[in-house]
């Protein structure tokens, strides 16, 4: 299970991003995730996104998780 904390901006705008709070230890599927986000507060995560908008963090220093993201450029490059 993942935990994910929502900040709101200092000024109070609805500005509000999805932050990893606790990281996945699971290997993902890399063929279903989509796209992901880079994240280096409060911990240093990736958030993979999966084909039906499933957020799940896992740690950016994993190996898997460098394929995954390497994977995911690919694609984004060839389309």
């Amino acid at each position: 299970i993942t935990y994910f904390s929502l900040l709101g901006s200092a000024s109070g705008q609805s500005m509000r991003k999805f932050s990893c709070v606790t990281l996945s230890s699971k290997k993902l599927n890399v063929q279903n995730l989509v796209s992901y986000e880079k994240q280096q507060v409060p911990t240093n995560a990736i958030m993979f996104i999966t084909a039906r908008g499933i957020k799940i963090c896992v740690s950016a220093d994993q190996a898997w998780v460098q394929t995954a993201v390497k994977r995911i450029d690919q694609r984004r490059a060839a389309k």
